[in-house]
């Protein structure tokens, strides 16, 4: 198994990041001597928050029903009791102005339905993740998006916004991806003003890192070479 530990020690220095990485792995029986999550939980990208404060856990799909949207992007039906909510929340949605009917079908969809979800801080994923889930500031984002560059894991894709979790779904698919967030998830997740996300494939971590080390050592001679242009170029 990779170092994970070091994997995490790495992102969390190069990007200065206030929590760790998370990592989310989509497995068919639970990871040996992981805890099952007990309790509920508003949203799926809550537990995103959990596994952010040390928390190594896994959910099944009931776990995920109290929100209709996660549901819909981890491609988890809800129980017929519960169908309606996904409807009532799009309706709500489009009533409000905040998304269009037109987009609802555009949204990034896992291509198969989970068993168990596994979360917890990379450094102490117990399996190899499926996605890896950085927060940060956007200075700092733009390394490691510029590392997905040059490892030639980007996905030909613009930033995505809400729903933050489709994140998830496109990393998967297409490879890595920067979002803007959402205020869904910015109040489960207690995300700031000031920072975004970036959704890793897991499989594409290695070269990632590799990636990262050069993108950070490459930006620290750029930055002395523009404040030497701007000094001897700006005439105020």
């Amino acid at each position: 198994m990779r170092d994970y530990k070091s994997f995490e020690k790495i992102l969390l220095d190069s990007l200065d990041l206030k929590r760790p990485p998370v990592a989310i792995a989509f497995l068919e029986t639970p990871a040996p001597g992981v805890q099952k999550f007990e309790g509920s939980e508003p949203s799926s990208c809550s537990y995103w928050r959990l596994a952010a404060e040390g928390k190594t856990f896994y959910t099944v799909p009931s776990d995920h029903y109290n929100c209709a949207v996660g549901s819909h992007t981890h491609n988890i039906p809800l129980p017929a009791e519960r169908q309606q909510e996904l409807s009532d929340t799009i309706e709500f949605m489009t009533g409000i102005g905040y998304i269009r009917m037109e987009e609802v079908g555009k949204i990034p969809q896992l291509k198969f339905q989970p068993r168990v979800i596994n979360y917890a801080p990379l450094g102490d994923t117990p399996v190899a993740p499926d996605v890896v889930i950085c927060s940060g500031t956007p200075g700092k984002l733009m390394l490691a998006y510029e590392a997905a560059i040059r490892a030639g894991i980007a996905a030909a894709t613009p930033t995505l916004g809400r729903p933050t979790c489709m994140a998830i779904p496109a990393a998967m698919a297409s490879g890595t991806v920067a979002s803007t967030g959402c205020i869904g998830n910015r109040v489960y997740t207690t995300l700031a003003d000031d920072e975004l996300y970036l959704a890793l494939p897991g499989r594409d971590l290695l070269q990632f890192i590799h990636a990262l080390e050069a993108i950070v050592a490459a930006n620290a001679e750029l930055q002395q070479y523009h404040a030497a242009r701007r000094k001897a170029l700006a005439t105020e």
